[in-house]
């Protein structure tokens, strides 16, 4: 059979396989979609924009029409977000009386829910800034810290992802979430609670998992993990979902390159500097030093873990 001929008489057949395929595990219809993820990047983009007025506007901000160009930021960025909220509500609904009416009225309370955490959102951003600012002794500005920091990226992603998250939003803070770790090779979960003057020196590659807790002025450097350990089972051997994972770090902890802290029991307590490399399963008091210690020139021995408390 010629190529045409089987075009003309096979694809259609295909086609109707694979609709049907697909129709057993998505609703089409209803479906977000890329034009749908696209649609959530620019929202972030709107809502970074109306965060940092003048600092990612493409065009020259005029200080007398600050207060229209924001406002026109946010509303746009808030129709795009509840229409989005309201496809994904019906998408993933667990309960059959959500109709469209319901979906549309608990996308605008979440949008608005949202946006009045702008303010709040924007304060401790800003004391994100600081700790970069204060934490890298390269910084030589504020502005040069949100032209060119991606952990000031990442966590401005975060912290909008994670007020969604909090209000019961599904998929669309992990679309944020996953748009942050593509552009700056930081992955964090949106259900991660992450305190004030929060600062990721250089970044790429760090990992901080959804029920991971972190406290007040902590920093950490590339190739951390702040992950799980081995996942418990059900019956019938799937993850068992919705328990604590992930460790838990207290205020002023400095972690180093490379760390690897795992556990939903882990706790790092404050105070605390874990060195670079090291892999720890346990929790660790207050005010203690935790790194590996440096091997004896003339001597061929094993890497050990001390502790300075």
């Amino acid at each position: 059979m010629e190529l045409n001929d089987w075009l003309n008489t096979k694809v259609p057949e295909i086609s109707n396989d694979l609709i049907e395929i697909n129709q057993d595990y998505f609703d089409l219809e209803n479906s977000i979609g890329f034009k749908g993820r696209d649609r959530i990047y620019r929202v972030i983009e709107s809502f970074r924009i109306a965060l940092f007025p003048g600092i990612y506007d493409q065009k020259p901000i005029d200080e007398v029409r600050l207060n229209v160009a924001i406002s026109n930021n946010l509303r746009k960025a808030a129709l795009d977000l509840r229409d989005i909220l309201e496809k994904a509500l019906f998408y993933n609904k667990e309960d059959e009386d959500v109709c469209e009416n319901v979906a549309r009225e608990r996308a605008d309370q979440i949008v608005i829910q949202l946006m009045n955490k702008f303010p709040e959102i924007r304060r401790t951003l800003q004391t994100d800034i600081q700790a970069a600012y204060n934490g890298d002794p390269a910084a030589t500005s504020t502005e040069e810290i949100l032209l060119s920091y991606p952990s000031i990226q990442a966590i401005c992603i975060h912290r909008i992802a994670h007020e969604l998250y909090k209000l019961d939003v599904k998929i669309i803070p992990r679309i944020m979430s996953e748009y942050a770790h593509e552009l700056t090779g930081i992955d964090i979960h949106p259900g991660a609670s992450i305190g004030d003057s929060f600062f990721i020196d250089h970044g790429t590659g760090v990992v901080i998992g959804e029920t991971c807790t972190i406290g007040n002025n902590v920093k950490i450097y590339q190739g951390v993990t702040l992950g799980a350990l081995s996942f418990p089972l059900d019956d019938e051997g799937n993850p068992i979902k919705g328990i604590k994972r992930h460790p838990d770090i207290e205020d002023n902890v400095v972690i180093y390159a490379g760390a690897t802290i795992l556990g939903g029991k882990t706790k790092i307590g404050h105070d605390t500097v874990l060195g670079s490399n090291i892999w720890l399963t346990h929790s660790v008091v207050p005010h203690s030093r935790v790194y590996h210690s440096q091997p004896s020139p003339s001597i061929n021995q094993s890497v050990n873990i001390e502790y300075e408390i």
